[in-house]
């Protein structure tokens, strides 16, 4: 407290506008170096824990807990620099006027074209390409960075670059066809909705999300990757008995081929009311995913059906496969991501998520009009709905957003526990806990943490904390 009492004293002295630009600076960097001291708690315990704990003896054989550690240790140092970069950059572009030097150069691209200053949602528009197009292109080297150094190290990257470029590039576009029209049409609303427009941006961003969440899966993930229906066969089946128990209304089971991308693993379920499907990753079944620098050309490699012989290749590629759950343990952690659905946990979160976007709404209808907070950001004689929508929603509520995040935080870890216990009831505690050890060796994840840490960052329990819970009523 002491060491902000002179900046805080400072600022108080300032103009209102100058006061709202040094909080929203002085916030931001008390937040990164608050989170810089907790990371550095963390990489405390990669470096000095350099032998598997006792209680870890029973989970984790040494080999693996010191690639573990050395990942998050990679991992750790780039968070640290790229941190510090984006930080940097983003307290350079507010004390030079970046925002309202692309609001102006992007205003000259438009009256070039024709658009005068009466269109301002067009205005808008080719901002925020501008501005997307500037943070993919900043944010590329950092992202190729992780992916072909990092990754590539600890062997999880199955990308080559060319595939890498092609898929950031298509991200771009896909983002842009969504960023764009959406946005458009907020404003829109916004601009014509009168005194109670901010219900009416509420419920236009309800649906959009609503619509897109029942979309991605079947029109959207498809451009990346490649979903086949889960074949016949003994899993299929399970799933379907064990989804039928509990009332879940499967429709259809897909695996996607994420190995193309990566060798972390996945499972995940989507859509609304009776129309549910469940997505397996293939890294995810040791059925079905070969985990190898040079995947099958036709994607997957199928497991043999009943009568059919195997090749002596097949046969060697089997025996070396380096991940995967059997699948008991696939059952298991469907078990877990059913039980989210079965609890409520799904609609506790849509609701949460759709309460606070009223409220920003609400609050951000009684402060857009305020000029101080445009002037603050270097725009004195225009005030752009877009401009304000950052300004607010970015910069404004960036302590509030905090705040939730944490309490966020620690109601996913209260789901999970939950989500665990569900499947427990299910009988699936004993291929869980086997599931959770094998996805933390495979994943690399490092069983160790920082009290401090793991209680702001870690939306999972600790991975000794759910198999203790496990272990109290798993089956032999």
């Amino acid at each position: 407290a002491g060491m902000w009492t002179p900046l805080l004293d400072a600022l108080w002295a300032l103009p209102l506008e100058k006061r709202i630009f040094g909080s929203v600076l002085l916030f931001s960097w008390t937040i990164y170096l608050w989170e810089t001291f907790l990371a550095q708690r963390q990489r405390r315990i990669y470096k000095t824990t350099t032998h598997v704990p006792k209680e870890l003896g029973q989970i984790m054989d040494s080999e693996t807990f010191e690639k573990s550690r050395l990942y998050q240790l990679d991992k750790s140092t780039f968070s640290f620099w790229s941190g510090l970069y984006s930080e940097t950059e983003g307290t350079v572009i507010l004390l030079f006027g970046g925002i309202p030097h692309l609001w102006n150069f992007s205003g000259v691209l438009c009256r070039r074209a024709g658009f005068g200053p009466e269109y301002e949602i067009t205005h808008s528009l080719m901002f925020l390409f501008l501005a997307t197009l500037f943070s993919a292109l900043t944010g590329l080297p950092w992202s190729i960075y992780n992916t072909f150094v990092i990754e590539e190290k600890h062997g999880f990257n199955q990308q080559t670059f060319g595939f890498f470029m092609k898929d950031s590039v298509k991200k771009f576009i896909v983002t842009q066809c969504i960023l764009l029209p959406v946005s458009s049409l907020l404003l829109y609303i916004i601009k014509i909705g009168g005194d109670y427009f901010f219900i009416y941006a509420w419920l236009f961003t309800l649906i959009v999300s609503l619509v897109l969440v029942t979309i991605y899966a079947d029109y959207i993930a498809p451009l990346f990757d490649k979903f086949i229906p889960l074949p016949e066969g003994t899993l299929k089946e399970e799933i379907e008995v064990m989804a039928k128990n509990i009332d879940f209304p499967l429709t259809k089971v897909y695996v996607v081929e994420g190995s193309k991308r990566s060798s972390h693993s996945n499972a995940y379920f989507y859509g609304f009311f009776k129309n549910k499907r469940i997505v397996l990753f293939d890294t995810l079944l040791e059925e079905y995913s070969i985990p190898n620098k040079e995947p099958p050309e036709e994607g997957f490699l199928e497991p043999p059906r009943e009568g059919e012989g195997e090749s002596p290749e097949t046969k060697a590629k089997v025996r070396n496969k380096k991940q995967g759950c059997k699948n008991e343990e696939v059952l298991a952690v469907l078990g877990h991501e059913l039980g989210h659905w079965k609890l409520g946990h799904t609609v506790k979160n849509i609701v949460i998520s759709q309460m606070n976007s009223f409220l920003c709404f609400f609050l951000f209808a009684i402060l857009i009009g305020r000029k101080e907070l445009f002037a603050a950001f270097g725009f004195y004689d225009t005030q752009p709905t877009l401009i304000g929508l950052m300004i607010i929603f970015q910069f404004i509520f960036s302590p509030y957003n905090e705040v939730l995040s944490f309490c966020l935080t620690v109601l996913s870890r209260r789901f999970e526990f939950q989500a665990d216990a569900f499947a427990k009831k299910l009988g699936k505690a004993k291929d869980l806990y086997s599931a959770l050890i094998k996805l933390n060796k495979d994943n690399l994840g490092f069983p160790v943490s920082d009290w401090l840490f793991s209680m702001w960052h870690y939306s999972h329990p600790p991975l000794l904390e759910r198999l203790q819970a496990l272990q109290d009523s798993k089956q032999d």
